[in-house]
């Protein structure tokens, strides 16, 4: 009886299964499984955390006097370190290779290709990294007593104090002997100084992490180390500081009067980088797509001179757009409006679902004088950033500001900042897929906030021909950013160049293109990330083409996608949009921009 009981129980499941009303039910469940997972996030999430094991075991600790926690220090890996690293990422593609790949669902295959991506990078740097190392292994050949000291620390094996302390002894005559050395090099090249003083910093802070974990508890090691470890940590100190003094940056930038000392990558590098970034273009390529983008921006900024009045002489029609600013200690103020201008606009043409929550809690600070060299523009994320002047400033600089922040300026991109830009990027990102942090790439984190600007010029925001000077004055920026910034990696443009062009070209106030040049080859930003605005803007806008122009999507649903898959390169965005076929051994091949 009970087994017959059974039977009718599954019977009934497997039809509530097949009933259409089940089925649709499944289908939105498994859309809503989709919007936070694939077949593949499980094995990101371990082979994350597998690195941060090894990364967490194999570095040395600070710890806390009033919390129980210890703290992982990021140092330069250990040659042990970098051993286990290169084995863990080549066994996880090992497990890649076994997976079945045809099985998986597009939003699997994506992560696949992804994943894959980047334990192939990640080889790479630790490739890169053993290279650089065994470069400067010979101006550190003390270090292996340091390194397996720290070994048997790990587990807290017991030391031989008085062995410990003659070990050390040693270790500080070789490093003696290696200082004497270092003196009489006439200079070594900086980024080789860079790396032993990493190493150096590295062992230094293993052997606190090792001295500090025994002194105090063991009486005999207290007795003995003490002092030959404080020598020895104060020798570390010192030998870092000589070997980056000895450095000498060896760059192919030409010289100039800006100040402005950056290091130009080449063709070479940054095709290589272009590659990694999934965008199947040359340098020169994309020189060209940016002209073209100018000369559209020429086009239209001539109208709007011509409607102002100022004929084809548009730099008095920006000049007087400049001149728009707002009196001091207002442009907070005028961020609200501005954003609740563009808010209103996008809301009433339902174009993006903006959670209740990310509009309540989004936030504004004040930028220091200090940022303001380097940005003098305000930036956003989790809140907004406002550059503005402050009483610090010199009159000069004050009214530059204030000049390149006016209104008709800033109303192109207060929602590239705020909603539905950055902060609703940051808002969304952390709730759907997170686990593709470590995917993201400048080309969807600007490309999107850059395809709002994009969009709502389209669409119509900008109604008067002042407000129209202000998106393009942007506009043309962007262009420039790649003209620039390209130019000066391929080495032909040196930074005054760059921030003459800015000046000439766009129309920039000169302390703003300057910090915007500072900004991009010493600000610590990668050298694509400058051409990442507009071509990932136009990448996004080639696929609203296709999708949204062709009828297949609406805005909404267009946006609400885009936004969830998180912060991946815009061709694999595409290809899970479009259900693209695809195969484990990905390579970029989409080519997003019409050049005729």
């Amino acid at each position: 009886m009970r087994r017959n009981k059974l039977y009718k129980g599954i019977f009934i499941l497997l039809l509530m299964a097949y009933s259409p009303v089940a089925s649709a039910q499944n289908a939105a469940n498994m859309t809503a499984i989709y919007e936070q997972a694939s077949e593949m996030t499980g094995k990101i999430t371990q082979y994350n955390r597998d690195v941060n094991a090894i990364q967490d075991f194999y570095s040395p600790y600070t710890t806390n006097d009033r919390s129980e926690y210890q703290y992982r220090q990021r140092v330069l890996n250990s040659p042990q370190q970098r051993k286990r690293l290169v084995e863990l990422n080549n066994d996880y593609l090992k497990q890649l290779a076994a997976a079945d790949f045809d099985a998986m669902s597009i939003y699997g295959k994506v992560d696949y290709i992804l994943l894959k991506k980047k334990i192939n990078f990640e080889l790479l740097d630790l490739s890169k990294e053993e290279e650089k190392y065994n470069s400067i292994k010979s101006y550190i050949s003390f270090a292996q007593p340091i390194y397996e000291l720290e070994m048997i620390r790990r587990r807290g094996g017991s030391m031989d104090a008085q062995k410990v302390a003659l070990q050390l002894a040693d270790v500080i005559k070789q490093l003696k002997t290696d200082s004497i050395t270092i003196k009489k090099l006439a200079s070594i090249d900086m980024p080789l100084a860079r790396i032993a003083q990493s190493a150096v910093m590295g062992l230094r802070a293993r052997l606190r992490s090792t001295c500090t974990f025994y002194l105090g508890y063991d009486p005999q090691f207290t007795w003995w180390v003490n002092a030959p470890y404080k020598t020895l940590e104060s020798s570390l100190d010192q030998y870092s500081r000589m070997l980056i003094g000895k450095g000498k940056v060896n760059t192919t930038q030409k010289p100039d009067s800006s100040g402005i000392k950056g290091v130009p990558i080449g063709r070479d590098q940054l095709i290589q980088e272009l590659k990694a970034e999934l965008i199947p273009y040359t340098p020169e390529e994309l020189i060209a797509l940016a002209n073209k983008e100018f000369a559209w921006c020429d086009k239209e900024m001539l109208k709007a001179s011509n409607e102002m009045g100022f004929g084809n002489d548009w730099k008095k029609a920006l000049e007087k757009v400049k001149n728009s600013y707002v009196e001091v200690g207002k442009q907070p103020e005028l961020i609200v409006k501005l954003y609740n201008d563009a808010l209103s606009f996008i809301k009433e043409r339902d174009m993006i679902t903006i959670p209740p929550l990310a509009e309540e809690t989004w936030g504004m600070v004040m930028m220091s004088p200090e940022r303001q060299l380097v940005n003098p523009f305000f930036t956003g994320g989790k809140e907004i950033s406002i550059s503005y002047p402050t009483n610090t400033m010199s009159q000069e600089d004050k009214l530059m500001s204030m000049r390149g922040n006016n209104p008709y300026f800033s109303r192109g991109t207060v929602q590239h900042e705020l909603i539905p830009g950055h902060n609703l990027q940051y808002f969304m990102n952390s709730r759907y897929k997170p686990y593709r942090e470590d995917f993201s790439t400048p080309f969807a984190t600007e490309g999107w906030s850059l395809y709002w600007e994009l969009l709502l010029y389209e669409k119509g925001f900008a109604k008067s021909p002042e407000e129209r000077i202000g998106m393009l004055f942007w506009r043309m920026h962007r262009c420039a950013r790649i003209i620039f910034s390209l130019n000066y990696h391929l080495g032909q443009w040196t930074p005054q160049q760059c921030i003459d062009f800015l000046v000439d070209r766009v129309g920039h106030e000169r302390a703003n293109a300057e910090g915007e040049v500072r900004r991009s080859f010493v600000g610590g930003y990668s050298p694509l990330y400058q051409v990442a605005y507009l071509v990932g803007g136009l990448q996004l806008f080639s696929l609203k083409k296709e999708l949204v122009d062709s009828g297949k999507m609406t805005f909404k649903q267009f946006h609400d996608t885009v936004i969830k898959e998180n912060l991946i390169p815009v061709e694999l965005l595409r290809a899970t949009m479009t259900n693209q076929k695809l195969d484990r051994d990905f390579t970029t091949k989409w080519k997003f921009y019409d050049f005729k």
